[in-house]
């Protein structure tokens, strides 16, 4: 299979700063074929829940074109940030209400978020060498710092550390 394993990431942002740094960092990991963004929303809510959003990408143009605005149609946000949605497509939305993640009322008032559609280059030999020998995937998911005091990973000081900068802004 040519497309690597995909994953929604939604970045949290109280005041937003940006002075490049997150686009910096994109770039230096798809220039070293490790993940690529296969789409990119800027989602700004204002202190009553309005919400406006932004495409961004760093796509070519070619890929742009080939990939279009796939967390829109993933979402089924098409309407609101104006591309057409896969049901407005005569597609199929991949989730039944009850299995939807709705990220935009994940994402506090007055705040902005990144909503980043990423494809993991790195993992396509490993994922297909667990293919060839039969396997498969049965969960996912990040592990919180804190839970890595507990087997020596990382000390408690550190992990809070941690934890504190993965989860600014969010206890506001």
């Amino acid at each position: 299979m040519a497309i690597g394993p995909i994953q929604l990431i939604v970045l949290g942002f109280t005041h937003p700063d940006f002075r490049g740094e997150v686009i910096a960092e994109l770039e230096k990991l798809r220039r070293t074929d490790t993940i690529r963004v296969i789409d990119a929303l800027a989602v700004h809510k204002d202190p009553k829940g309005a919400i406006a959003v932004e495409h961004l990408s760093n796509l070519s143009p070619a890929e742009e074109v080939e990939l279009g605005s796939k967390i829109s149609a993933l979402l089924g946000l098409g309407a609101e940030v104006g591309a057409e949605s896969a049901r407005e497509k005569g597609g199929v939305h991949p989730f039944s209400d009850a299995d939807a993640w709705d990220v935009l009322a994940e994402i506090p008032n007055d705040s902005a978020a990144a909503l980043l559609l990423i494809e993991h280059h790195w993992a396509v030999p490993l994922r297909d060498a667990v293919a060839r020998a039969q396997g498969f995937r049965v969960s996912d998911g990040f592990i919180s710092p804190l839970d890595l005091i507990a087997i020596g990973l990382v000390s408690a000081e550190e992990a809070q550390e941690l934890h504190d900068l993965e989860t600014a802004g969010s206890t506001r």
